[in-house]
This record gives structure tokens, sequence and C-alpha cells, in this order.
């Protein structure tokens, strides 16, 4: 909610770049090719014995990205060539046995080398097109693909793809892809490609090799494939001519060789239960729900990762001897890393990979259950017929004649369809199957206006809100050409215009809604492109909300986008381009791999985001792009909604009616039964009356609901004017002051020569505010920028402020935006133009202003000067409303509904509750909090913290040779700003908003005794959740246990040597013990108890409160749950014993806490937090030397300096002063479920379960 909210509205590139999606990032494509990896074409199979060959890069300069300067010459263009298909290997087999029989296209897609070889590599060649455009078909010009990919297919079938990655240096990732997922399951097989995951992997010994070397790794099921990674650095540490490149690859390749142990199986078994324990909440049955009906018609309704847990040995060796081989699977290997010689590596470790070894395993009978499906999967669905990569599924399409995503003028013939399916057998698997008693049984659909409508209700005890997901299934169109890239850009500029009004909808003066996304995302791990519309309102408005989002949706799809629509959203568009070709070389590996897999699999073309690829063709698709295209595309993604209404211009013929279905699923709380005698009700209930056929009906009000063309807006084009910046100057003129820092860092005077050499600045302004300017080109073209007022809940307390009033107003600030005479409308229609995005939050010790933006020019103004006007007029001038202290006192009350609903949530809060003795500094936000704070309330106790000297402002990004300037324009913006600004907010007794290291209002008030507490939550599914808490430091080592002084660390111990005194000394030693401790539960608890898929340590590092505490967190069975919290004691025990941390324990967790500490100033968001706080009083030991010495001070900790902050911090071996939780489901009354069944056996006879977000890897 707080992406869309106007000053917290998400920027447009960011949106863009992942595809507005309403759901997890991870895994999914989001139709973006104006992203630097944009994919390619499939074209019809053919066979090629060409078995072992690559593509290595050509090297050429980049050339300039305009479309302006006289066409060069023009060369003739590359043929496209037919998809490639990996022949059948010859099986020692006699019968039909192993489906590797079956020959089927190349998971390499265009990048086979054949293809690769014939692709233009960079885009010269369109811009003499578009010149020459009146004679030749600029829409079928290639997209060049990114020059640096390298391809390659061994002897034995093996695929890899290499793309050379300069960001991070140092570093590599490496993925394996088996193309092998749950939707390949047979029906006694339900849950086994989850399961070997977790065998193939996590048994691994040359896994275990990358342990303590820096290196991640891991793996992740989903409904289409398997992957499994390893994160490296190129050379082991410590030993600069060791390459990490065979162990990481050793490890991948023990892989497709592993063996199902027995003691392995039984320990990974108890893990695949604990993660669905961990995963099984509200939210992903909700999802479960959503896919359920949207893929009604094919395996992925019934082919969750998560099924039967019953399986033995020969079962998980048969599922990886059938999919685990050469063929079906794909490398891939971006980083810094040398390309002939990982060539060398790969084909040394997977070359001597034999699918006629892994056949001779099978059984006659699973041979044949094998070859059977796969022989139907490679006729009939889209993993055959489209990519390799999806899943094998059939589609019911929402296609008409018109449809673009087939590329104009393509035939849809080859494409997999429901009715496509002949072999024998239910492949899709549509015969009756039994259903969870939650899930409602699926009436057939309906027809509107000779539109299918297939609609579900989804009713649960834990939904507090009305949810609305409105679907309809297109084909994924392979942007190969620059007309595809042209009608992919038409749709994002149609689909940020619809956001933006919903956006702007979604915050009136009573909203119906309280969240809205309209979208249409390519998924690969669906086989499909799903264009959806999903939306939360309050139940008793779910109507209302139906009309408003649907009367919009209508709006666009009849009469387009206006004018400034057009030229702000192109124009929006152009600059991300522009933007992500100066990020080309700083874009790290994890994301540039993600894009890559993704473009892979859909059959885009990747291409370079330099100015040699993705920006050309970006230009010249713009520059080509008229409105009326965009109003085409517009129509044809709400064309599904747009022929629901009666009044549509489309003459309803036979052969202009859209073929597929129109998936409807709305969820809801459903309405606990009445108690005898009791007559209230529940306003907010979903109506129990309410069924599918009244749904649809309303959806059809809705599309028949009166429109008019959107209304103009006037933007304006600067906040703030020159001559408005020079009065200001004038009143009141600023003046640089030296920096003071509390860490006996000295204060130096200002010097403008030698500061700009350095990387940050750090000075004051003579009204007050702090401030820190770091010129780091980690992001190009981008910046952050960080506001920080002191004081937060404590303040709000300490100062008597009303209860909750600081965190509603600050959630009221975010709500609203108008300054001045501008309107939030027009206030967000300036942030959108010039991609700036803003978020407000307050926490218990500081309110928080995080701005993201451009630091180049985009719209006539550079972003920087954007930014601060922003930021100064929500300082000096912000308009408070009425209206949106509305939407902020609904949104925290969803949030507090919703906590009450989630066992997570209400455990942890009554635990903390009870370790703190109710200090309400610590509470969420109460229903009665929320209706006793006024609008005036809320002003009072954001703007009495928002005095110029309570305020710190840390600014990064990539100004380069504007640095000088950038720091002249803070002066000028913020320093201008009176000292005595809010003052009038202050009440006499509280002058300044001040938090000391002597103040005893500022102790953590941790109980001296533990307590145990239970707590129990009414839902059907059986899970637990257990914790262990205890009083700990705050951050910086500050101990302020209750009825005692204040002390640190240093203090306790009574250390007096120089290198303990350090200022960062007790910052260290916590990091480094959160490293141990969950490393250490993770190896019992997980490991070698088999009680949990996980267990966490974490501290609140708090900064400026003294103390805080420590909590383990742990999910397990119900049967298990008092067992796991055990295994979490006696393990935080077994640390503070007698040798409890060793020197390879300490080893090793310092290269983790100094890589993650040099990761996170690798990102805008990480720096920008490192610089946070240097000079304010509340932190006394934050300061510069934090930074410049982090690793000294890291590195020079010693086990005995652990285990003395261990034994005097921390209460691990005296359980009476520990806090302990469990929080478990219980049978809700007149539910019907099963309550006397074991929780495990339970789990395993649901079916389905476990939902996933769109985007999201489906299970780890």
């Amino acid at each position: 909610l707080q992406e869309n909210s106007v000053l917290g509205f998400t920027t447009f590139q960011q949106r863009q770049r992942h595809g507005l999606t309403r759901l997890n990032e991870k895994g999914k494509s989001g139709d973006q090719p104006f992203t630097f990896f944009s994919l390619f074409q499939r074209e019809n199979p053919k066979k090629d014995d060409n078995k072992s060959s690559q593509q290595l890069p050509e090297t050429s300069v980049a050339p300039t990205a305009t479309v302006t300067p006289p066409p060069p010459k023009e060369e003739p263009k590359p043929v496209a060539v037919e998809e490639v298909v990996i022949q059948a290997p010859k099986l020692r087999n006699k019968n039909k046995g192993h489906p590797a029989y079956i020959p089927h296209i190349s998971p390499l897609n265009g990048l086979h080398p054949s293809k690769l070889s014939n692709l233009p590599k960079d885009a010269q060649h369109l811009i003499a097109d578009y010149h020459n455009r009146e004679n030749v078909d600029l829409g079928a010009s290639l997209l060049p693909v990114h020059p640096g990919i390298v391809s390659g297919e061994l002897d034995n079938g093996f695929s890899y793809i290499i793309l050379p990655n300069k960001a991070p240096a140092g570093r590599f990732e490496a993925h394996l892809q088996v193309f092998s997922g749950s939707a390949d399951e047979l029906e006694h097989q339900q849950g086994i490609a989850h399961l070997t995951e977790h065998v193939a992997y996590m048994g691994s010994r040359k896994r275990e090799r990358l342990f303590g070397t820096g290196s991640q790794t891991n793996a992740y099921t989903d409904f289409h494939h398997t992957v499994f990674y390893a994160a490296c650095p190129v050379n082991a540490p410590g030993a600069a001519n060791v390459s990490m490149m065979p162990y990481a690859l050793d490890a991948l390749s023990e892989v497709m060789e592993a063996k199902s142990e027995k003691s392995r199986l039984e320990k990974e078994r108890q893990a695949v239960l604990s993660e669905m324990t961990m995963v099984n909440t509200i939210e992903y049955r909700v999802e479960c729900q959503i896919l359920a009906t949207l893929h009604r018609e094919n395996r992925l309704a019934k082919r969750f990762p998560i099924g039967k847990n019953n399986w033995k040995q020969r079962d998980v060796l048969t599922w990886h001897r059938t999919h685990y081989r050469p063929d079906n699977v794909l490398l891939y290997i971006v980083g810094d890393v040398d390309v002939k010689d990982t060539i060398k590596v790969i084909t040394e470790k997977f070359g001597h990979l034999d699918s006629a070894k892994s056949g001779k395993y099978l059984l006659n009978d699973a041979q044949d259950d094998a070859y059977d499906l796969a022989e139907a999967i490679s006729e009939n669905t889209v993993k055959a017929t489209q990519s390799w990569h999806f899943p094998p599924a059939v589609h019911n399409f929402y296609l008409d004649e018109n449809d673009h995503q087939t590329g104009g003028n393509a035939n849809t013939d080859d494409v997999a369809s429901i009715d496509d399916v002949s072999v024998g057998g239910d492949v899709q698997l549509q015969g009756p199957w039994p259903l969870d008693e939650k899930v409602n049984k699926l009436s057939d659909h309906t027809t509107i206006n000779g539109s299918k409508v297939r609609a579900h209700i989804f009713k649960h005890e834990l939904l507090q809100n009305f949810s609305l997901h409105l679907f309809a299934k297109r084909i994924i169109e392979p942007v190969t050409t620059l007309g595809a890239l042209k009608r992919s850009l038409a749709r994002r500029v149609a689909l940020a215009a619809l956001q933006i009004r919903l956006n702007v909808n979604s915050r009136g003066a009573d909203p119906a809604f309280t969240f809205v996304e309209f979208n249409q995302l390519d998924s690969p791990r669906e086989g499909c492109a799903v264009c959806s519309l999903d939306l939360t309102s309050e139940p008793h408005r779910w109507k209302e909300a139906i009309i408003k989002c649907t009367s919009e949706i209508h709006r666009l799809g009849k009469f387009g986008l206006t004018n400034s629509e057009f030229d702000r959203y192109k124009e929006a568009i152009l600059a991300d381009a522009a933007q992500l070709a100066a990020q080309g070389d700083t874009l790290a590996h994890g994301d540039v791999l993600n894009f890559l897999m993704e473009g892979v699999a859909c059959g885009h073309t990747v291409m370079d985001a330099s100015d040699s690829g993705n920006l050309i063709a970006t230009e010249v698709a713009l520059a080509n792009m008229t409105l009326a295209e965009v109003n085409e595309q517009a129509a044809y993604l709400c064309k599904h909604v747009s022929v629901l209404s009666s009044d549509s211009t489309e003459e309803k013929t036979e052969s202009s009616l859209s073929s597929g279905e129109l998936v409807v699923i709305a969820c809801a709380p459903k309405t606990a039964p009445a108690k005898s005698g009791d007559d209230s009700s529940d306003e907010s209930a979903f109506d129990d009356d309410v069924c599918e056929e009244l749904l649809v009906k309303t959806i059809q009000k809705a599309a028949n609901e009166p429109i008019e063309p959107e209304e103009e807006i006037l933007v304006p084009s600067s906040l703030i004017s020159p001559e408005q910046l020079s009065e200001f100057i004038v009143n009141y003129k600023p003046e640089w002051l030296p920096a003071q820092f509390s860490d006996g860092t000295p204060s130096s005077p200002i010097n403008p020569a030698a500061d700009f050499q350095r990387p940050a600045i750090l000075r004051r302004l003579n009204n007050g505010m702090k401030v820190h300017c770091a010129n780091a080109g980690i992001e190009r073209q981008r910046g952050a920028l960080r506001l920080v007022a002191g004081g937060g809940r404590n303040w709000e307390v300490s100062a008597g402020k009303k209860k909750s009033s600081l965190a509603i107003g600050c959630r009221t600030m975010q709500e609203g935006g108008s300054f001045l005479e501008w309107t939030r409308e027009q206030v967000e229609l300036f942030c959108v133009d010039h991609l700036i995005m803003v978020e407000i939050a307050a926490n218990e010790e500081n309110m928080v202003m995080d701005l993201q933006f451009p630091t180049c020019e985009v719209a006539g103004l550079n972003g920087v000067e954007c930014v601060l006007q922003v930021l100064r007029e929500v300082m000096v001038s912000y308009n408070w409303e009425d209206d949106a202290l509305l939407r902020a006192k609904s949104s925290f009350k969803q949030a507090y509904k919703g906590q009450l609903k989630s066992l997570e949530g209400a455990s942890e809060e009554k635990l903390v509750s009870t370790l703190t003795q109710g200090d309400v500094r610590f509470q969420t936000v109460t229903l009665e909090d929320i209706e006793n704070v006024k609008l005036e309330d809320a002003r009072q106790s954001v703007m009495s913290q928002l005095t110029p000297s309570n305020i710190e402002i840390s600014m990064v990004g990539d100004f380069g040779d504007q640095f000088e300037e950038t720091v002249d324009l803070i002066y000028k913006y913020l320093g201008s700003i009176p000292e005595d600004t809010n003052s009038k907010y202050l009440d006499d007794d509280n002058a300044a908003v001040k938090v000391s290291s002597d103040d005893e209002g500022a102790r953590v008030p941790v109980a001296k005794l533990g307590e145990h507490v239970h707590l129990e939550l009414e839902d059907p599914d059986p899970r637990a959740v257990a914790y262990v808490a205890g009083k700990c430091p705050n951050k910086w080592g500050f101990i302020g246990a209750e009825d005692a002084k204040i002390q640190h660390i240093c203090e306790i111990n009574k250390i007096d040597e120089e290198r303990r005194s350090h200022p960062f000394f007790g910052a260290a030693c916590l990091l480094l013990i959160t490293e141990i401790v969950n490393r250490r539960l993770f190896s019992i608890v997980r490991e070698q108890k088999q009680l949990t898929y996980d267990a966490n340590f974490s501290l609140t590092n708090f900064e400026a409160l003294k103390g805080g505490w420590f909590l383990v967190t742990v999910t397990a069975s119900k049967a298990n749950a008092n067992k796991a919290l055990r295994a979490c004691l006696e393990t935080l025990q077994s640390i503070v014993a007698r040798g409890g941390v060793g020197s390879d324990n300490l080893s090793s967790a310092k290269r983790v806490v100094i890589n993650r500490h040099e990761g996170g100033l690798q990102s805008l968001k990480g720096y920008v937090e490192a610089l946070s706080g240097l000079q304010m009083d509340s932190i006394p030991l934050k300061g510069p030397k934090c930074l410049t010495e982090f690793h000294r001070v890291v590195e020079g900790v010693t086990v005995k300096d652990v285990q003395a902050v261990l034994n005097e911090c921390f209460d691990f071996d005296d359980e009476k002063k520990l806090f302990t939780a469990i929080g478990e489901t219980i049978v809700p009354e007149g539910s019907g479920a099963v309550s006397d069944v074991d929780d495990d056996e339970q789990q395993l006879t649901r079916s389905p379960i476990i939902g996933m977000k769109r985007g999201g890897a489906l299970m780890n």
C-alpha cells in the first residue's frame, strides 16, 4: 500500500522494470522489453545434428545511443534460423523406457549457438531502418542480442550460457536449471520434485566445501523447474591462485549424480514438513486458491510442490534418473569470469554425464509411466510448442482474431490449446479429483455478451478483507523484433496511465478500495501471460470497489489515454532506458542473471543495457510510436473487461467473439456461526448469500456504469520557482558549519578544495541540520536520500503526545501530498514525471523519510533539485487533510486486524508485550489508538519532530562531476529553512527532541524473570511457531536492564584495552554473535535434530534506546513445537558453555559479516543506512570510525571477546531469565475439520494447501 501512496509512489522506472507486479518479484518475467534483457523468437522445430558448439562474443565499440544522426550505411539483416531440436540419445534400454528417447526443442531457445551467430550484436541497423522507414518494414527489424553472451552445448546435450558481468568484481553466480518441476509429477509422485531437490543438494558433500568461503548456495522448486545455485568469490579466501569455479560446479554437478541415502531422505522429509508449516500462511492459501481457479483446465491446479510425503528411496531415485539428465538442464554462469576458462571447467565437470546411465536405474513400470507422460507433454503443451522452460500445461487462452501476442499476423495453430489434447489418458488431470473441504466446488462457466466467465469464491476465518482477482490468460509474445518491442512498450505506457488513475482514485475523499493494481505479466512458471486486476477493500464495500475499478479499466479501453499521459509515460520509459544504460556495468550479477533466465525462458531477445542495445532500440520504438497505437494496446489490455459492457461498440458476431475464459476469484472473511442468543452482526462480514452468480453480475454491472473520457491535469514543471528560492535565501541566509561527532573523530574546518576530493561531505547547516552527502556511482544516474528526525515513538511517549499519533501521522503524511497551491494529484504526477519515490514511517526511535530520485535531468529539471523541492515543501508547506487521515486510519485498522489473525504476528506481539511489561512504545497500534487520534494530534506529533536542529540528512548518488552543484543545492533548498521552523509545535517543556545516552527514559525495560507465553489461534490447518527471547544490548553495546544503571559492554567487563574500547567494538561483537548463533541453530535444530526447516536468531538493534532483546524464531509441526523450543534452548546453552565458540566459528562469521557489509555499501539503500546517525547525539558511539575502521575492528575480535559478551550480556544459560512462547492453531468450532489426527498426517492428506506468488519461487 505504501508503494502506491502519493509521496510513496514507487518510481515509474522501478515499477515498470519489475512489471508493476502485485506479488513477489523473484523468478518472474514482467513483459519488460525496455529493460536490458528483452529476449528471442520461437521458430518451427527442426532437427539439428550439431551436438557440440559454442558462440564466443565479438568485440566492438558501443555506439552512441541516438536516432538523430545521419543514417549509417545499411548492412544486410541477418536471417533468422529455425528452432533447434535436441535429439534422443542412443540408450541401452531395449524397451521404450526413458523419456530422453523423445526429441524436444533446445532449452537455449534463441541463444543456441547456431542461432546466436545470426543475430545482430548492436542496434546500428535499427537507426538505419528508422531513417529509411518509408522503404523498409521497420517492425520486422531484429533486435540486437547482448554481445557478451556465450552459449554452448556439449556432446551429451548439456547446455550452458555464460555472460561476463563486472559488478560486483571478484564474484560470480552459477545456476543449474532442471526443466522438471511439480507439474511433471505423476499422480503417485506428488511432492517428489521438491523432496528430490532437498535430497540432491542438502546432502551434497561437495556443497559443504563452499561453506566458510563467503559463498551463498541454495535451491528451489517450482511448477516448471528446479534450480540449484551458488554465488561465490572468484578466488578462495586467502588463496588468490585458487579458483572457486571448480568447487561451485563440483557442487552443482553432484546434483546430477546424487544418491538417495535413507538417512538423508528421512532428514529432508522432516525439513519439507517443517517448511510446509512455515509457509502455510493465509496469504499462501489465498494464492493457492487463485492458482487452482486460474489454471482449472490444466495440471497446475493440482500439482503444488508439497504433496504426499511417503516416498521410498526407490521413488526418489526414479524421479531423479528420469529428469536429472544432461539434455533436460541448462547451466547459467554470470559474473567476473574468463569465458574460455569457464567453458573448460564446464566440460570437465558435466561432459561425462550420460542419459543412458540414468535409464538403466528405472524399473519397467516407472519407465513406461514416465515415457507416456513425456510423450504426451511433447505433443500438446506450451512446454513442447513454445519453450522447454514452460510447464507441461495447456491453457484456455483469451484470444481473438486481432490478438497481438502472436506477433500481429502470426498463426496460432502451433500454440497449445485445451482443445488440442489428443493423447490418451487424463494428461491435464481433468477428471474428478478430491478437493480440500475448504475449497468450494468450482461451478461451470457462465457467458456474458459472448464471453465465458469462470468464477469462484473462497472464504476463510483468517481473512479480514475482501479481495478480487480478475484474470485473462494470453499467449506470451516473444519480443525479438522492433515491432514486438513497440507493442510491448505501448502496453507499458497504457498500463502506467491506468495504474496512476487507479492510484489517484484510491486516495480520494472516501476510497472504496485500499489497494488496486492492473497489469499484464509474462509468467514462465505458468507458461502464459496473465492479465490481472487485483484489488482489496473492506468487506462491506466490495460491490463499490468492483464498480469503481472496473469502470476505470473500461474507461481506458474505450477512450484511451490523454495527450499528456501519452507524452508523460513515453518520456518516463525513455528516461528509464537511459538510466539502465548508465547502470549497465554496475548491475549486480543476481539481477543480470534473473533477467537472463526470464528472457531465455520467454524467447525474447536478450539485449545489452548499454547504448548499443536496449537504449537505441527503445529510442527507435518510441520515436515511431503514436497515441493511436498506444490506445490500440490499451483496448487490447482491457478488452476482457470492456466486452462485458452492453454498450460495447463491437459487433457481437461469432467471428469477433474472444475465445478462452475470464477468470474471477473473490476472497473474503468467513462469517463465524452465530452463538445462541447472540443477535450481533459483523458489519464488515462478507454476506453469506453472495454466490458466484452475484459476483459475476456485479462485475457486469460495473462494466456498464456510465463513463466519460479522462480530463487533463495541469502538472507543475517545478514546485519552487528560481525567484522563490532566491527569496528564501535572502530571508534566511544559509551557512555551512563543521560536522561534529561523538565517536572521537575530530571536527574539521570547511575546506571545499579538500572536501570534494573525499567520497563524502560531512557538515552541518547553521539552522541545525546535519548533512552527509556521498558521491557514489554504485547505481548509475540514481540517488537516495534519507531524513532522520530523532525521537520516534519514544519521544511521543516522553513528550506526552497522544498514543500512536506519530505512527498514524506519518502515514497520514504519506497518504496526502498537497503543498501550498498544488493539489495532491498535481504533486503525485510531478513525482511520477520526475521518477521520485517517497516513503514516510516512524519506529521506536526516529521518524524516517526515504526518497529515491534520478541524478540526471528528467522532464526538464535535474532530479536532485526535484527531490529537494519535495523535501522542503514537506517540512515547510505541507497541507494536512482529513481524507488523508481517514486513509491512514484505514490502513492501520487492516494491519491490526490482520495481525490478530496471523499466528506469527499475534504470538510475537503477546511475547513482546510480556517481555517489555506492556511498554506502549513496542506495541502494535490498536483500534482504540486509531479512534482516539485526531488530525491535530497527528500534525502535532509529526511536525514537532521536523525541527531543523533535530534533522539529519544523508544523500548518496551518482552525482559525478555535479557533486559540488549537488551540495550547493542542499545548501540553498535546505539551508534556507529557518531554524525556528515548526518550533510552534513544541511544548514549552520540550524545547527540543532529544534522547541522550544517559536518559533513563530511553532504556528498554526487559523484565528480570522470564515467563512462558502460549497462544491459540483458530485455523483449520495445523501450524505452530515457537520463540525464545531475552535481554541483550542495543546495537552499540549499551545495556539498559530494569533497575540498573545504563552501561556499555566495555564497562561491564572492565575492559581497558585500547582495541576493545573502540566505539565500534560492541557492534562488531554483536554482528559476529548473530551469525554464530544462526549457524549453530541451523546445524543442531534443523540438521541434527530434524525438527524444523529453519530457525532464526535476531537482535532488536536499537541505536538510541538502551538495551533490547534477542528473539529466536522456529517453525515446526504442532507435534514437534515443544521439542523444537527445547532444542533452541539447548543450542543457546551450548554456545555459552566452555568451548562453545571456536576459532573456526569466529573466522567463518567474520567472512560473512565483512562480505555483507561490503555488499551493503554497493547499494544506495545500504550506503544511506551506513551514513545515517553519524552526527546524531542520541547515538554517541556512531561516527566515521565505524565505517573507515570496520574491517580492522571486526578482524580484531577474538574468541575471548565473543565469549565475554555472551556471558555478561545474554542469559542463554539461565532459563529462569528467558522468555519462551508457543503459538499454535486450533480447529474452529463447527468447521468440520479433523482435530484428533496427527498434524503431520493431516498436512499430508490436505492437497493443495501451499500456494505461490506470481514471480516468486514456489518452494525452497
